[in-house]
């Protein structure tokens, strides 16, 4: 560390600080001067138009396969469904829509650890999926909402087994991103000196993997988790009960209860449901993720050990139970056994990825193959989704031009907001373990609430306000999005180390100048994907927000978001991809020259 600056490469795990980090220098009572060292560049991959343009196409020729299907399912019989909204039938839909989060979860974690490490470790890879990434968390979940359960209700007629499928996938899609995200951030962000011991000790591929990335990403994972649990909540009402032209699909779940007693106006029906919802939330907190958080300290690098650190009484009581520490060690030694005999067939398969993003002639082959796929799915289907798109009447383009202003306007503003309190009150929190303790729970709970059952109660109180929707709009994006900001923050201000915070106590630092040297620079990579996520999550949200019924009545105002749930609920395909393409595209132009940016930056010069 550079004796003469005390923060400088420093940082929180796999993300951290600037490795240029400016620091107050006193010179005779001079102004402070800042003392930087160069940051050493991370390896990038070119990323060209073309890539987005063939993938963009990709992606809309499964959006036409899709939307091709649903006139087929609409008139093939599907099992009825009633949803009962007395209260004794709730255990049995909150454990029925519990399993279907569980399930869409461990789909998420393991895309997330497959696609994150392939991503960071090869160049063909990385060109392919990042983009992918990108466009992918850009489409809104519920334009595809119709589209994937008409072609699981095509594939398993008559059965429900179609609907469950579709909606773990869903939810699934409504969870992924931001871990994703996050994983692939945490391996480029490694600490070089790490890197060049794993070299040194001469690691193989799994050690490497065990011993330090997976250890690197996990306090990122922890928060991300925490937060794709509170998305799947927001969309379970939609993912469990919809109507397209009339015809009802209806899954049993706590998510379609929800549904069902807000569209028939009951608050009654609606209180239970909720209190149920909270009840679960504070229990996966007391028994999952509060245990998760504090077992996650321990991958957290710093040199001072911090004096206040979290705890979980749950954690505690597993510790001091005799008979699982048997069963553990008990584990250990069967893992140990396993990865011994295994290792060497699992280093084998792993070195087929380039240790540091290198390349090889077989992994250049499959990646050449791939790729040809990819363009001839993107030729054909693309050709086709055009002709789709060419049944669009000339009004219908003018209204989505005008719809695609106003959705953008709304998003700009829910993000302004979000940015303004998260950022402080996420680093207040994270800095603050006992504080963090009675926040977190809150802000979980808060967050995992579906805002859409609360929409009705807002729409109550400013619907006689002027510009009553509008303004309930932004306010239901707010509710969906601004947690993946502030859970990021939240997680990022906790991995900072405690010896860079005792080092600009040292140096006393305050006010703007802390937060320019050490508190933004910390958290920068981690805002960046909790901004990605959220500006996708204000996209998909301005579906819900922007076209309402309740109590039998329909309110909507002029936005895309509005335009793909008419469009869905009326049947009109060739609207419905031309609404879905236009935001889709908006995100990845937004994404390219904005986001992209900021990952670079987070990448290159704040790391440890």
């Amino acid at each position: 560390m550079d004796e003469a600056n005390p923060l400088v490469g420093l940082g929180p795990p796999a993300t951290g600080v600037e490795d240029a980090v400016a620091v107050p220098a006193v010179h005779d009572g001079q102004p402070p001067a800042t003392i930087q060292r160069p940051a050493t560049p991370l390896p990038r991959v070119p990323r060209t138009w073309l890539i987005d343009v063939v993938l963009f196409l990709a992606v809309g020729a499964v959006l036409y396969a899709l939307l091709s299907v649903a006139p087929t399912a609409m008139h093939r019989p599907t099992p009825s469904v009633t949803i009962d909204l007395r209260p004794s039938v709730l255990p049995a839909y909150t454990v029925l829509s519990f399993l279907r989060m569980v399930e869409a979860y461990v789909l998420s974690l393991i895309f997330t650890l497959v696609v994150g490490y392939a991503a960071a470790h090869n160049r063909q890879a990385e060109r392919i999926l990042i983009p992918m990434l990108d466009i992918l968390q850009s489409i809104p979940v519920l334009s595809f909402l119709p589209a994937v359960l008409l072609a699981m209700i095509a594939l398993f007629p008559g059965q429900t087994l179609g609907l469950e499928v579709g909606a773990v996938l869903l939810i699934f899609t409504g969870m992924v991103w931001n871990m994703a995200f996050s994983f692939y951030h945490s391996l480029l962000t490694i600490p070089p000196d790490l890197m060049e011991a794993a070299r040194m000790f001469r690691l193989s591929p799994w050690r490497r993997l065990i011993s330090m990335e997976l250890p690197a990403g996990v306090i990122g994972l922890v928060w991300n988790s925490m937060l794709s649990w509170a998305g799947g909540w927001f969309f379970l009402m939609a993912c469990e009960s919809f109507t397209l032209v009339d015809k009802s699909f209806t899954l049993p779940g706590l998510g379609s209860y929800l549904a069902v007693a807000s569209s028939k106006g009951d608050f009654r029906a609606i209180l239970w449901g909720l209190g149920t919802l909270i009840a679960l939330i504070v229990t996966l907190d007391q028994f999952v993720w509060r245990p998760m958080i504090v077992w996650s300290q321990r991958f957290k690098m710093e040199l001072a050990e911090d004096p206040s650190p979290p705890h979980s009484w749950f954690l505690d009581l597993l510790r001091r139970s005799d008979a699982l520490a048997a069963g553990q060690r008990a584990i250990a030694t069967l893992l140990a056994a396993v990865t011994r005999r295994g290792s060497r067939a699992i280093d084998a398969t792993m070195r087929t990825v380039p240790r540091v993003r290198g390349t090889s002639r077989l992994a250049s082959a499959w990646w050449i193959l791939l790729g040809v796929l990819v363009v001839g799915v993107a030729v054909a289907g693309g050709s086709a989704l055009i002709g789709m798109l060419a049944k669009v009447r000339p009004p219908e383009w003018r209204q989505i031009a005008v719809g695609a202003g106003a959705t953008t306007v709304r998003v700009a503003i829910a993000l302004l907001i979000t940015f303004a309190w998260t950022v402080p009150v996420g680093v207040y929190i994270g800095l603050r373990p006992r504080v963090a303790k009675i926040a977190q729970p809150l802000a979980q709970i808060a967050a995992s609430v579906p805002a859409t059952a609360l929409f009705p109660v807002l729409l109550l109180l400013l619907v006689r306000v002027r510009g009553g929707l509008n303004v309930a709009s932004v306010l239901l994006m707010l509710l969906g999005t601004q947690w993946y900001v502030l859970f990021n923050v939240i997680g990022g201000a906790t991995g900072i180390p405690r010896d860079l915070i005792e080092s600009a106590e040292v140096l006393k630092l305050r006010g703007w100048m802390l937060w320019r040297s050490l508190w933004l620079p910390a958290v920068f990579p981690y805002l960046v994907t909790g901004g990605l996520t959220a500006q996708g999550g204000a996209w998909n949200a301005s579906i819900v927000s922007e076209y309402v019924t309740f109590s039998g009545k329909t309110l909507q105002t002029t936005g895309l978001g509005s335009l793909i749930a008419a469009s869905s609920q009326n049947g009109n395909y060739p609207l419905l991809a031309a609404s879905t393409v236009t935001m889709a595209a908006i995100v990845v132009v937004l994404n390219r020259f904005g986001w992209r940016r900021a990952m670079r930056a987070a990448e290159e010069r704040y790391h440890l």
